[in-house]
């Protein structure tokens, strides 16, 4: 399991959110590290243990295991990691908690080359429009991390191991191999970053918190098409809340509005007026 400056590489910048968890519902637990949300699955109250969803920024494995261990106890340990995808916002602490948790890793089949130091995601485009953060996407690591034996191809049954009532679904177009978590008895939804709720590419909004629908980060997507038809399958879930990869969890109502408004305005509200993979 070797290291990578995905993994290594610091990225100096946060929100008001940050180090703050939100109780979603009583067994989704969704926590801020800077400027990216991992989420807790489990109660704390049961003993059927707890999956955690994406390994937040680089550097902040101590805080994610402080916020395990506040959620769950002393020496609490996950029984797996799901990754949506493995961008550096969403891997960054991976390597340091695997060398404390002995657990599985997994991830899409898609996503198993940049998990296995096989394959560097593409060059994020710091020539879309939107803000400060999309022109100095540049600096963000693209490089592989490699995780050796310790990740594994998620079932092709939609199976989501340790977590039985879940299923992922396939969201490509952020990354290959982009997944999204849905649990049909109460229409919970983990969306990663197929969409999110704060305009990512603005600083300002990065550090408010400023609510809105929008697609996935346009700096570091490629394939604008594939994203657009991921939107519409999560939209066609009715989803009762949803904890996206950026800005806040969101329910019911502000849902039913904007997420229906997104699919059908995809192409003025999400993809960028110019761009490199843009079409």
């Amino acid at each position: 399991m070797n290291e990578s400056s995905s993994t290594e590489r610091y990225i100096p910048m946060t929100t008001i959110e940050s180090g703050i968890g939100k109780e979603v519902a009583h067994d989704i637990y969704s926590f801020t590290v800077q400027f990216v949300n991992i989420c807790f699955i489990g109660s704390p109250q049961s003993e059927d243990g707890w999956v955690l969803i994406d390994a937040g920024t680089p550097k902040s494995a101590d805080m994610i295991m402080k916020a395990a261990t506040s959620r769950f106890g002393e020496n609490a340990k996950p029984s797996a990691i799901v990754l949506t995808h493995g961008h550096f916002d969403h891997v960054g602490a991976l390597i340091e908690l695997l060398k404390v948790w002995d657990i599985p890793v997994y991830a899409h089949s898609s996503e198993l080359p940049y998990l296995t130091g096989k394959k560097d995601y593409p060059d994020p485009d710091p020539t879309v429009d939107g803000g400060i953060l999309a022109k100095i996407s540049s600096m963000y690591p693209i490089e592989a991390i490699d995780l050796g034996d310790r990740v594994h191809a998620l079932p092709d049954d939609g199976q989501i191991p340790g977590l039985p009532k879940w299923q992922w679904i396939h969201t490509p177009g952020h990354t290959e191999g982009h997944i999204a978590l849905f649990r049909e008895e109460d229409r919970a939804l983990i969306a990663g970053d197929a969409f999110i709720t704060v305009k990512q590419e603005s600083l300002f909004n990065v550090l408010t918190q400023h609510q809105e629908i929008h697609g996935p980060p346009r700096y570091l997507t490629p394939d604008w098409q594939a994203a657009w038809e991921s939107v519409r399958k999560l939209e066609q879930l009715k989803p009762n809340c949803a904890v996206t990869g950026h800005g806040v969890p969101v329910k019911e109502e502000w849902l039913r509005e904007n997420l229906p408004k997104l699919v059908k305005d995809f192409d003025t509200i999400a993809i960028p007026k110019t761009g490199k993979y843009v079409n």
